[in-house]
């Protein structure tokens, strides 16, 4: 809910909004909202403090319909002639706090330079996650916090911007995922018109962060139950390794075109790769190719299912390093370590956990493999947190995963969880949530792609990268 003041201050200064607004900041903070809400034209999105149609002029032409809810009569009335030539806008005037929509009625929320107008911002951004869909996703611009006082006042603001911090909890007391904050590259500028300030305080540059969080979907059961059958089948998933298929690819009757993935073992890999655990393979790549692993290193394999790559590790690491496999599915543990011990694997042990909250201590891991598997959490951007944790610094990141070109289709993104499809974020958001973890030195190595689902490339790519051994802020705060 904005407040008393705050509504006042926009219906009395709706006619010169659109000059207004020019001034204090450009249609780059549009722009960049919707670089990151992947948008596809069979969706439905909400504006909320939506004013005359900042963002709504910029998402309509995009999407299939647009909701713009605003509490200020005067400004919805502005937004109205000037986005008349659009049939696919609905306007709401009210209560940023009760937004007239049902829950989970549209694929993404944009909020620009709305927030600090709220009195209880957790309050609005719970609200707003209300009528997201699962999956959805809610995006966020508004100012960094600052010292103009007098801005709060002129401007009937009820917040002086925010700390990125506050934001971020806000986020996950929502129980958000994915979460991104992160700089637009832009800058809110403003002038008081109070003579009695000085010069030099009088005006006002101040950085815009853009937030981004996904609604929860609930899969970690779905995933759970689906690789507990295949570890508790005899022949498990692939009849072979040596076929270069994964079983990332057992949905392929949703692909538009034939599937064509290899999970990139050499022969020699192939051959030292024990038959139990082999029958297991659920790779898209080989994230230890990538790695350099080197004798003596500490080697974390997240989502390890039944061994393989942690026991190619092992051999690289030798007796003076060690492998720790992580993974959720007790059958596959029980398996995994059935072969460790019956091919002598000593230096290979198989722990109990999720990728979201990993059993290793803080900076005690070298090297961090993982394959295929990030895809299947709901919060990406807290397993790459937690890999942050564990790793050491100057240690590696090496990932073979599953992504897509753009944002995957709503019907999709409902199934085909456990086959390494809906889970499949597009790779910029992926590799988003790797650099927001704290990483550095990105790059990318794309595998052959696994096919189109609709008007979207899927493929799986190798990431590498480094844990700074200094930590720095982001350049805008």
């Amino acid at each position: 809910m904005a407040s008393e003041t705050s509504l006042k201050y926009f219906n009395d200064n709706a006619p010169d909004w659109d000059n207004m607004r020019t001034a204090f900041f450009s249609e780059s903070v549009r722009e960049a909202s919707i670089a990151k809400a992947w948008l596809r034209p069979e969706m439905a999105a909400a504006d909320i403090g939506g004013g005359t149609g900042f963002i709504t002029a910029g998402i309509a032409p995009l999407v299939r319909e647009v909701h713009l809810v605003d509490q200020s009569s005067s400004m919805i009335e502005i937004a109205q002639q000037k986005l008349s030539s659009f049939t696919n806008i609905r306007y709401h005037e009210a209560d940023g706090r009760q937004i007239p929509l049902p829950d989970g009625a549209v694929d993404v929320v944009f909020a620009n330079m709305y927030l600090h107008h709220c009195t209880d911002p957790l309050l609005s951004i719970q609200e707003m996650v209300r009528i997201l869909k699962p999956g959805g996703r809610i995006i966020i611009t508004d100012m960094d916090v600052h010292p103009f006082t007098w801005l709060k006042d002129e401007m009937s603001d009820v917040w002086m911007g925010f700390q990125r911090t506050q934001i971020y909890d806000w986020f996950k007391a929502a129980d958000l995922v994915n979460i991104i904050i992160d700089c637009t590259g832009q800058d809110c500028c403003a002038q008081s018109h109070c003579e009695v300030i000085g010069e030099s305080d009088r005006n006002a540059k101040i950085s815009i962060f853009i937030a981004t969080g996904t609604r929860r979907q609930i899969r970690q059961k779905e995933v759970k139950n689906t690789y507990r059958v295949i570890a508790e089948t005899p022949t498990g998933c692939c009849d072979s390794i040596s076929s270069n298929q994964c079983c990332c690819t057992a949905h392929s009757d949703i692909f538009q075109s034939p599937v064509n993935f290899s999970t990139g073992y050499d022969q020699e890999e192939k051959a030292a790769i024990p038959r139990e655990s082999e029958a297991l393979s659920l790779g898209c790549g080989n994230p230890t190719a990538m790695a350099s692993l080197k004798p003596g290193e500490v080697v974390l394999d997240i989502g390890s299912g039944g061994g393989v790559d942690s026991f190619l590790a092992a051999r690289k690491v030798g007796p003076s390093g060690t492998v720790i496999g992580v993974d959720m599915t007790p059958a596959m543990l029980e398996r995994a370590r059935a072969s460790a011990q019956k091919n002598g694997y000593s230096n290979v042990e198989f722990r109990f956990g999720q990728a979201e909250s990993l059993p290793v201590i803080a900076n005690s891991v070298d090297v961090i493999i993982s394959n295929c598997v990030i895809n299947l959490c709901e919060d990406k951007g807290q397993v790459f947190q937690e890999a942050f944790r564990v790793i050491k610094p100057n240690g590696r990141l090496e990932v073979s995963d599953m992504v897509s070109s753009k944002a995957l289709p709503a019907h999709i993104q409902a199934a085909n969880w456990s086959g390494c499809v809906s889970g499949a974020l597009p790779e910029g958001e992926y590799l988003d949530l790797i650099r927001q973890a704290g990483f550095i030195d990105i790059k990318t190595n794309r595998s052959t792609s696994a096919g189109f689902i609709e008007d979207v490339d899927v493929y799986s790519v190798i990431v590498s990268a480094v844990k700074p051994v200094n930590q720095e802020n982001c350049c805008c705060q």
